[in-house]
């Protein structure tokens, strides 16, 4: 009987589309950056006064299907420090004057990007090319993905680091910043395309 009336109900009204519960990472996670007033633990500030390694910017987007920006994707970044170094604790973190994790909501800039002011790492270990990991969050995704950040003035390393080169060699590509320079500011670019041709390569963690 019920499947009778629910065939009934489809049939003269159409299917309910389907929604995503949330977001709401932007109010918990974000909270400072969206204008609620109570704080967060970590922002888009990585590397303090002190730090040791090269500033830099990370700037990027996270780009839909439709090769439009994403205004409400959260981005989260982990890495050591110039010197290979992750913080080993709070106290570790304030005195390295680096705090090794990143976090921001794409909504909080005009152009819906990602912007972190950090320092480009060192490796971690012998063999590794210096990489930052990632950790994507949006609307439509059930599990967020996760990712890596390489350098394009990094060849070397790059071409002997082995989880990059387990990627196929035509899709390394959507592992790599790009480096400019204006004005004694260093910015590495990093799109992540979520779908489509360019789609970015997200790892099974």
């Amino acid at each position: 009987m019920q499947q009778q009336l629910m065939s009934a109900l489809q049939s003269n009204y159409g299917q309910t589309p389907s929604q995503t519960v949330g977001p709401y990472f932007a109010y918990g996670l974000t909270a400072t950056q969206y204008g609620y007033d109570f704080d967060q633990p970590f922002d888009d500030k990585v590397a303090l006064d002190g730090a040791r390694g090269e500033r830099i910017r990370l700037v990027g987007r996270v780009i839909d299907g439709d090769g439009k920006a994403i205004f409400d994707a959260m981005i989260e970044i982990c890495q050591p420090d110039g010197e290979g170094h992750y913080p080993t604790s709070v106290e570790d973190a304030k005195a390295r004057g680096f705090r090794g994790f990143g976090r921001m909501g794409t909504g909080t800039d005009p152009a819906n990007r990602f912007v972190f002011h950090t320092v480009k790492p060192g490796a971690n270990a012998p063999g590794e090319a210096p990489f930052i990991n990632v950790i994507v969050t949006m609307r439509g995704l059930l599990l967020h993905t996760f990712t890596r950040i390489y350098f394009s003035d990094e060849a070397a390393a790059n071409a002997k680091d082995a989880v990059l080169q387990s990627v196929p060699a035509e899709r390394r590509d959507t592992l790599v910043a790009q480096r400019s320079e204006e004005g004694g500011q260093v910015s590495y670019t990093f799109d992540i395309y979520m779908q489509g041709e360019r789609e970015t390569v997200f790892f099974d963690v």
